[in-house]
């Protein structure tokens, strides 16, 4: 197995992309540990890991945020933001804030927010007096709603990996990303009066009323993809597919939709959706290895033995989860982590939709941490700053979205309490 570990590294340091990384190193492995013959049957578990009806909805939610980032959406939920909170103190923050909000009921993707929103926003706080740095620290930290609240491709991912209904882990996210919105609009306004931010009365907003019907068919999206799913009427996918016949709408509705923008969107849901199947058909490997070895029953074992039972597991858990999302990719933690300690944790009798929230809010802390926080890297990129500089300019929004999720972690009704309330079965 060192030779294992040894080619693991060799082709880390040559830059091999993360997918042949580690489908690679778990064929090596699968020699190493006496178990040639199982090879075999790897074509036909990468198959039927993939096999899972809930990542058709992936694509179909990741072209729905392609058509609306490309059709001047972006512009139209900023102005509406912009009327309700623009004469705050501090306001740009919290108009920040408010259009990931309305962005994350659309995209699913934290990456996605991030760059829609640097192109306008991060420009008009510089003029507006904000720091560059400050003004690109909220809006990493602000992107990371986008996950959370529903649609979210990375659930989408987890409730596939586990077994979870994507419907239940959809509606168990939007109590927890509201309070994570409620927690950035308070850190905004603590800093906005301490660093004496711009904002009042003679700040020039957008009328509300025209703000609002010009905004409202994109507002239409989340409402039509949740109340489909929630009400039954349709499975999450149907809901996806749904929600791009909408957007397609919604486009029409702007004058912005035509053949050349459909082609671009769909070509880029192809080379994301591409790039995060590869991704799983690798883990899947490595998860048919890792069982064979018994590795999930050793870790359990040594969990038990070790008394990280109850709150001290989900301690230890919640460790090991920020210091893999500063490192990895968020699906490819997701893929990798999941099946591994997952177990464990349903096992001690934590809801499985309950640790779905925890987890993915967990991983997505990671794409605002450095060193390879991709939200701070587009960030960074796109406004032309220094991404260290950045970096620390984001820590006190970490330190917010950390104390946000030990609050979701320890009082699961946060999570659990919608689930229940629309009669999806958590437990």
């Amino acid at each position: 197995m060192a030779y294992v570990i040894a080619a693991f590294l060799v082709f880390l340091t040559t830059g091999t992309a993360f997918a042949y990384l580690m489908g690679a190193t778990a064929i090596l492995a699968f020699i190493a540990a006496g178990y040639p013959q199982y090879l075999a049957i790897v074509p036909q578990r990468i198959f039927s890991q993939l096999d899972v009806f809930a990542f058709m909805a992936m694509p179909l939610f990741i072209l729905t945020g392609e058509l609306m980032n490309r059709t001047g959406v972006t512009r139209a939920l900023i102005d509406l933001a912009m009327a309700l909170l623009g004469r705050l103190k501090g306001g740009l923050g919290h108009v920040n804030i408010m259009t990931s909000l309305f962005f994350s009921g659309i995209s699913g993707s934290a990456v996605a927010d991030s760059a829609a929103v640097s192109n306008t926003l991060i420009p008009a706080m510089r003029e507006r007096g904000y720091s560059p740095y400050y003004a690109g620290a909220i809006t990493a930290a602000s992107s990371m709603i986008g996950p959370i609240i529903p649609p979210s491709i990375i659930m989408i991912i987890y409730g596939g990996l586990t077994g979870t209904s994507v419907a239940a882990l959809f509606v168990a996210g939007i109590l927890p990303g509201l309070l994570l919105a409620c927690m950035l609009f308070g850190m905004n306004g603590w800093l906005a009066r301490r660093e004496n931010h711009p904002g009042g009365d003679t700040i020039e907003v957008p009328p509300l009323r025209a703000s609002f019907l010009r905004a409202a068919p994109a507002l239409a999206i989340p409402v039509i993809i949740l109340g489909s799913i929630v009400f039954g009427l349709t499975t999450p996918t149907e809901g996806a597919a749904l929600a791009v016949v909408a957007a397609i709408l919604v486009g029409r509705l702007l004058g912005a939709m035509t053949p050349k923008l459909f082609y671009e969107a769909a070509e880029a849901t192809a080379r994301l959706t591409g790039a995060i199947f590869i991704i799983l058909c690798a883990i899947a490997v490595l998860s048919y290895l890792a069982g064979l070895l018994g590795w999930p029953q050793l870790l359990s074992g040594w969990v038990e033995s070790a008394g990280l039972t109850g709150t001290r597991y989900l301690i230890l858990l919640i460790g090991v989860l920020l210091i893999a999302g500063m490192f990895m990719d968020t699906p490819v933690a997701l893929t990798l982590l999941v099946p591994l300690l997952a177990p464990t944790a349903l096992l001690q009798g934590i809801s499985p939709v309950h640790l779905g929230i925890v987890v993915c809010f967990n991983l997505c802390i990671g794409l605002i941490t450095p060193p390879l926080g991709k939200c701070l890297i587009v960030v960074a990129a796109i406004a032309k700053l220094d991404y260290w500089r950045l970096a620390l300019a984001t820590l006190p929004f970490i330190a917010v979205q950390i104390v946000t999720l030990l609050m979701i972690a320890f009082f699961p009704e946060i999570s659990l309490s919608l689930p229940r309330i629309f009669g999806f079965k958590v437990d």
